[in-house]
C-alpha cells in the first residue's frame, strides 16, 4: 500500500505545487512524473536494505538464477528510471522502461501471493490487489509513456 500512497501523494504535492506557481509542476502530467519517481524511489530503496531485501530475493520465482543478483538489478532500474522520470528529455522512455519492468517483475508477484511469503513480517499484498494496484501503476507509466 505505501506504494500507491507515494504515487498518489507525490502526484498532489507536485501539482499543488504547480498551482502555487512552479511552472515546471504546472499540470497532471509533470505532477505524475514526480509521483511515479517517488514511489519507483521507495520501492527501490527495498532492494538495497534489511528485511524487505531478503523478502524480495525470496519473492523471486524458483527456477530463476541468482535470485540476489536480480533484486539488485531491478532496484538499480527502478532508481534509474526514477531520475528518468524526472528530466522531461527522458521522461517517456524512462515510463516505457519501468512499465516494461513491473510487466517482467508481475510473476514474482504472482509466485510470492501463491506460496504465502511475507515481506518486512507482513503477508505479501493478495494476488487480486497486488493485480489492481498493477493495473493502476502500469496505467500510470503508460499515461507518462503517451501524454502530452
Amino acid at each position: 500500500m505505501a506504494p500507491l500512497i507515494a504515487l498518489l501523494v507525490g502526484t498532489a504535492l507536485a501539482r499543488l505545487t504547480g498551482f502555487a506557481g512552479v511552472a515546471a509542476l504546472d499540470g497532471w502530467h509533470p505532477a505524475l512524473r514526480v509521483g511515479l519517481a517517488l514511489m519507483f524511489t521507495l520501492t527501490a530503496v527495498a532492494h538495497f536494505a534489511g528485511q524487505r531485501r531478503t523478502g524480495l530475493i525470496a519473492m523471486v520465482p524458483p527456477g530463476l538464477p541468482r535470485p540476489e543478483l536480480l533484486v539488485t538489478v531491478t532496484g538499480v532500474l527502478e532508481l534509474v528510471g526514477a531520475v528518468g522520470l524526472l528530466i522531461p528529455a527522458t521522461a517517456r522512455l524512462a515510463a516505457v522502461g519501468l512499465g516494461l519492468l513491473m510487466l517482467a517483475m508481475f510473476p514474482a508477484n504472482v509466485s510470492a501471493a501463491r506460496r504465502k511469503l511475507t515481506l518486512a513480517g507482513q503477508p505479501v499484498t493478495p494476488l487480486v490487489q497486488r493485480t489492481a494496484l498493477q493495473i493502476v501503476f502500469v496505467a500510470t507509466a503508460a499515461a507518462i509513456s503517451f501524454g502530452p
